[in-house]
């Protein structure tokens, strides 16, 4: 990595080392632009990848938990992955807090080093389709995205074969095959669930994951390339407070940051700004660039930043399968000693597609889990989890502004955070939650609980074998835990849109209002799907970032 230097002027700035920020680093940098890469977390180093000589806590994982709230991540100790093992490449919410309506709590689950979330998402990258790109064509409800799916087939294609992606193309209407290296594999239970569930729902698909194998080199791979260009200076532990404007031309001319450490005020000068610091983060930021000229946040003159937030319905399944004993080991993919394996099963959206097959709500939801795969003793039952995730519609009023009355630790004003469940996601999100749950049964799987944003709704069921008191803490707990939030899937707030009064970006994920600024993270989305995002943030950065390299170099920006 090279050394920052404060008063050189680089071509780009990305702001974000995730999905989107790695991303635009390698797109940037292959096009031959001199990037200045902030991240607002430290840096990451082997000695955050090491394997503890401890085994690692399961079920509740009560202590670590607590003893996490202690230490400042009181909001981060909620997600069902939480433990030891990874509780530093989650943030203290201490430092970072944020506020939401008091009885619309959302889950904000956040890493800042190096990679950002790269390191905590599970590494399944899944395609949007014209189900989604156009789904307002189908359903009325909404707008349409600005592309369709051919536009970003080709730069889906090219993150996948980069990343190594593993999966197969199943023949399902709405979820196209890609460009895969491996071949993943079920389980013997997961084949023996796929059986069951497709013998008795005609119209569903029971498939493996889509993922990449693990990064052993843990620095995100697109860094790693960009690096090698020799064109890409990192410097991380850098708060950006502000995207600076020149009020006379209008353009971006880069980024004010504050020190993690040190809390000095330092200055990034760049000719293209690409602003990928993650959904929330960069509505926040945008807003705490306001000027002048921008008076209700950085290109805010269609009134629309932090309008139609969204983040997908969660619900979650776990439990046993009586009969059986022990786990099964996937060797598809290299193995990762620090994070374990990966793979399951995923069951595409099935509802409301060519047709409405159920009118009482609009859309629907997805399903990934893994069955058998879970490590325990040899003569214990094997177990299971599935996380259902329903698709959000976008409604004016669910929206990221900014709380000017509290900040965080750097001084700057903290995001306030509203995303209510409409009826229609609530309708969603039972029948989603009775979905999964007549799946499992019909299987003769022994439910530990079942729930969802909207609570548990088997009590007297919830880990049967656990003391009294990790029982009465989960289900006391478990509603903000699985809130809105949970499938850390948010997107939505900086819309783009081919009217600059309804959007925020363009087509190209362009400021209307200052030609030299991008947003490439997901608060470009339009609509949240029913897949992951993190694929198609990829390939949105990629499609961007090509036509920045192309405009820069012709003079267009």
């Amino acid at each position: 990595m090279s050394n920052f230097t404060c008063n050189k002027r680089f071509d780009a700035l990305v702001i974000g080392s995730g999905a989107a920020g790695s991303f635009a680093a390698k797109e940037l940098t292959s096009h031959g632009l001199e990037v200045l890469l902030l991240e607002a977390g430290p840096n990451i180093t082997e000695n955050d990848f090491k394997v503890p000589d401890r085994k690692r806590q399961k079920g509740i994982n009560l202590k670590t938990r607590a003893l996490a709230v202690l230490r400042g991540q009181y909001i981060q100790a909620r997600i069902g992955f939480f433990d030891e093992q990874f509780k530093h490449l989650f943030v203290n919410d201490w430092k970072n807090p944020y506020t939401t309506p008091l009885r619309d709590f959302y889950l904000w689950i956040r890493g800042r080093q190096l990679g950002g979330r790269l390191h905590l998402y599970g590494r399944v990258l899944l395609r949007m389709t014209d189900y989604d790109f156009k789904a307002a064509s189908r359903d009325g409800f909404g707008e349409d995205w600005p592309i369709s799916y051919s536009d970003l087939a080709p730069y889906y294609e090219q993150v996948e074969e980069f990343l190594g992606v593993y999966g197969c193309d199943d023949k399902v209407r709405n979820l196209p095959g890609g460009k895969y290296s491996g071949t993943p594999k079920l389980t013997a239970l997961e084949k023996q669930f796929k059986a069951n569930v497709e013998a008795k729902w005609t119209g569903r698909s029971v498939i493996s994951w889509r993922y990449a194998a693990p990064n052993l080199k843990r620095v995100p791979l697109p860094i790693i390339a960009a690096t090698e260009t020799g064109r890409l200076t990192i410097r991380t532990d850098a708060v950006v407070k502000r995207i600076i404007v020149d009020e006379t031309t209008g353009r971006a001319t880069g980024a004010e940051f504050i020190d993690r450490e040190t809390k000095k005020t330092e200055l990034a000068s760049a000719n293209v700004v690409v602003l990928c610091a993650s959904t929330i983060e960069s509505i926040r930021l945008l807003f705490n660039s306001a000027s002048p000229k921008h008076p209700n946040g950085l290109g805010n003159s269609s009134g629309l930043l932090g309008r139609y937030f969204m983040d997908q319905c969660p619900s979650q399944i776990y439990g046993s399968i009586p009969g059986t004993k022990g786990y099964e080991v996937d060797d598809s993919a290299p193995r990762d000693p620090f994070y374990g394996p990966s793979g399951g099963v995923y069951i595409p959206r099935f509802q409301n597609l060519d047709t409405v097959t159920n009118p009482e709500f609009i859309r629907g939801f997805g399903v990934q889990g893994a069955i058998g795969r879970g490590a325990v003793a040899e003569d214990s039952p094997a177990i299971y989890g599935l996380m259902g995730f329903g698709e959000t519609l976008p409604y004016f009023d669910n929206r990221i502004t900014v709380n000017r009355w509290r900040k965080d630790a750097w001084g700057i004003p903290v995001a306030h955070i509203r995303c209510s469940l409409a009826e229609n996601e609530r309708e969603l999100l039972r029948e989603q939650t009775r979905s999964i749950r007549e799946m499992v049964e019909s299987c003769g799987y022994r439910v530990t609980f079942s729930g969802s944003a909207l609570g548990l709704d088997n009590e007297k069921e919830v880990f049967p074998d656990a003391d009294w008191l990790s029982r009465f803490l989960f289900r006391k707990s478990f509603t903000k835990s699985m809130a809105v939030g949970a499938a850390i899937h948010e997107c939505g707030g900086a819309r783009m849109g081919n009217d600059p009064s309804k959007s925020v970006l363009n087509s190209y994920n362009q400021s209307w209002d200052v030609k030299n600024l991008f947003v490439t993270d997901g608060s470009c989305f339009v609509s949240s799907g029913t897949v992951g995002p993190a694929l198609t943030i990829m390939a949105l950065t990629v499609r961007a970032c090509e036509y920045i390299a192309r405009e820069y170099k012709s003079g267009g920006l």
